[in-house]
């Protein structure tokens, strides 16, 4: 965030900015506009339907939103240490959980059906808030709760969380349809590791160390290093410029139409398997694909034409399916 929030600062008896950490909040910008961009080169079909939900770039893409919260719990330690500034919180808080809302309402109207109501600024902003209870706490007890956040939705989860209202909190059996969604489990693991890490850190005089660290006066590095001072702008304007560039291209040099079979079973699969094994779900995708093509259903229902609640044959199909597939 901005030099105003102290996010990035040594406490006032210094006034040191740990440049460091503003050039680690830079790499972990660009790494997630990197995605962003392939997220826009698939949603214009230059790159294969559901590519960016599996795999490597799924990996890729949890990873960011990880280092983003670690970071994030770092800078509440090193704003506030165990004196919280109710001002400087306050301000801070008011202005990313307003810049989540108007993501929210922004997507809501572009993207309806996977619109964004708690992505990573959504979850930032809980995250700072759930943190004031640990700033007094023990490094190792912050820690250990972190890594307690983190494992708890491989162990425990309920349909009791499926409903949009409680989903947010990241413990549910099947996981609702937004475009971006970091839910407080296992995502507060991260922010509160961070915070008992940078206590230790603090405790043991290592954030003064860090502050002397050279990162270089080349303009790659100046540039990084500011983009990380200011990573709520960058977050805010980057998306719409990549969009805007893809959409320019798209006009020039359209993508080649790809077939929609693959990338329909691709998505079935990554939507089953939420729920299911991978075995179960490759033959009941298959079977649903099959009985799509050979019911002359298929085309009708890619494009939207026909539903699950608007034709009858969809849920026979998908029961029908669900029952050979065991």
């Amino acid at each position: 965030m901005s030099d105003t929030d102290g996010s990035m600062t040594l406490p006032k008896k210094t006034g040191r900015r740990i440049e460091v950490l503003d050039l680690a909040r830079g790499l972990a910008l660009f790494a997630m506009a990197s995605y962003h961009f392939s997220w826009d080169l698939e949603m214009f079909r230059y790159l294969e339907p559901g590519i960016t939900t599996h795999g490597f770039l799924k990996a890729y893409a949890r990873s960011i939103a990880g280092s983003f919260l670690l970071l994030a719990g770092v800078s509440l330690v090193l704003a506030h240490g165990r004196d919280l500034r109710p001002q400087a919180f306050l301000k801070r808080l008011a202005i990313v959980a307003g810049a989540a809302a108007l993501i929210s309402l922004a997507t809501y109207f572009a993207t309806p059906d996977g619109f964004i109501f708690f992505g990573i600024l959504h979850a930032i902003a809980a995250c700072s808030v759930i943190g004031l209870a640990f700033l007094r706490l023990p490094a190792l007890i912050t820690v250990v709760t972190g890594a307690f956040c983190v494992a708890l939705p491989f162990f425990f989860r309920s349909e009791a969380f499926n409903p949009v209202w409680l989903s947010w909190i990241g413990l549910f059996t099947s996981p609702p349809r937004s475009n971006d969604f970091v839910p407080l489990m296992p995502w507060l693991g991260p922010f509160l590791i961070g915070m008992g890490f940078t206590k230790f850190a603090v405790s043991r005089g290592l954030t003064e160390r860090l502050g002397k660290i050279a990162t270089g006066s080349g303009p790659v590095s100046r540039a990084t290093r500011f983009c990380g001072r200011h990573s709520l702008a960058f977050y805010l304007v980057h998306q719409p410029v990549l969009l805007s560039l893809v959409w320019v291209a798209s006009q020039l040099i359209p993508a080649t139409p790809a077939d929609p079979l693959p990338g329909f079973v691709s998505e079935c699969e990554v939507g089953c398997e939420a729920n299911n094994g991978a075995a179960f779900c490759k033959r009941f995708c298959g079977c649903v694909t099959d009985q799509l093509l050979s019911q002359e259903l298929f085309q009708p229902f890619i494009s939207g034409q026909i539903t699950q609640d608007s034709d009858a044959r969809i849920p026979a199909i998908a029961e029908q399916c669900t029952a050979t597939s065991k």
